[in-house]
């Protein structure tokens, strides 16, 4: 019963987050304006960085792979909505449902891998100024990138799988604008329990993990400010992770309180709509917030627009 179940699902209507049709334009405005400003933002950071050699540092190279990741996040999910706006159409293939969470959970994973590993690298940078360079060499910055990245395919192939075996029945109408692992759950008419289980048993370690993680490096940076002598050295110290804590935060808080108003409340309409603010307004903010607060990043973006302006307006003959 549950193959010819699963053999008859060919598709799923993703709802989106409005079915009114006078919103749909202002929506596509919106989230098409905020996509073009998360591209550009971030991809200014990785080229900054990757053509800057005064950015050719640990943070930096976190930093270009965490917008890198930003970029690709978005983009598991918004092109999809605004082509279902455009064309009218709110279909999504039952391959192309998969393959969207599957993305989806693989960059959301390597958000939260690549937070943690960053703030790891600040509390080397600050409380080990002077053995930073021999910790954070390299070698150990790539394979921290690379774990991270195997980590986050593993996990995301492992909630895929699981899906698979899930039958779906009727009513195929998913009440969000992407396939969404908890939706797609709740939408199986076979048993999920063993779904549920291996979410909470993965992601509870995992989620927790990450997030000790970060505490307990922030709680070492304090306490390494705390013990300084000087103001200056405190300012120049806190100013360092102040950009990393405040895209840290958002990330979090905003996943968590997605999570828990839905829990709260049952609403899945309303939990789409929150869940706007991590996985598009987040990734937006972030190059805002890195360029705003880092003298070297906006420094290296004004010496690549100083060196693009010269080139087009004198050319070499």
């Amino acid at each position: 019963m549950e193959a010819e179940n699963l053999t008859r699902v060919s598709e799923f209507v993703l709802l989106g987050l409005s079915e009114e049709p006078d919103l749909q334009p202002l929506l596509f405005g919106l989230f098409l304006s905020m996509y073009l400003i998360t591209v550009l933002g971030n991809l200014l950071i990785v080229l900054a960085v990757s053509s800057d050699s005064h950015l050719h540092m640990p943070m930096y190279f976190f930093l270009s792979n965490l917008s890198f990741v930003d970029i690709c996040f978005t983009s598991t999910t918004v092109p999809k909505m605004l082509v279902n706006i455009q064309t009218q159409s709110k279909v999504i293939t039952y391959g192309g449902c998969i393959t969207q969470m599957y993305f989806f959970l693989l960059f959301a994973e390597l958000d939260n891998f690549l937070l943690t590993v960053m703030a790891y690298d600040r509390f080397v940078a600050i409380c080990h100024p002077l053995h930073y360079t021999v910790i954070m060499h390299p070698r150990l910055c790539g394979q921290l990138v690379l774990g991270s990245c195997v980590m986050s395919v593993l996990i995301s192939l492992l909630y895929s799988l699981m899906v698979l075996r899930l039958s779906f029945c009727a009513d195929l109408q998913i009440s969000h604008f992407f396939c969404e692992l908890n939706q797609m759950i709740q939408l199986a008419c076979s048993d999920t329990f063993l779904n549920i289980l291996v979410l909470y048993f993965v992601a509870v370690p995992l989620g927790g993990g990450a997030v000790a993680g970060i505490l307990y490096s922030y709680s070492k940076i304090i306490s390494c400010i705390r013990a300084m002598s000087s103001a200056q050295g405190k300012y120049k110290a806190f100013s360092t992770c102040a950009s990393h804590l405040s895209v840290v935060s958002l990330f979090y808080l905003t996943s968590l309180g997605v999570y828990l108003s839905s829990a709260a409340t049952h609403n899945a309409h309303s939990s789409a709509t929150a869940s706007v603010l991590y996985t598009v307004v987040t990734p937006m903010l972030n190059p805002f917030i890195y360029s705003l607060r880092n003298n070297d990043i906006k420094g290296a973006l004004k010496r690549s627009f100083r060196m693009k302006y010269k080139r087009d307006n004198h050319p070499e003959t």
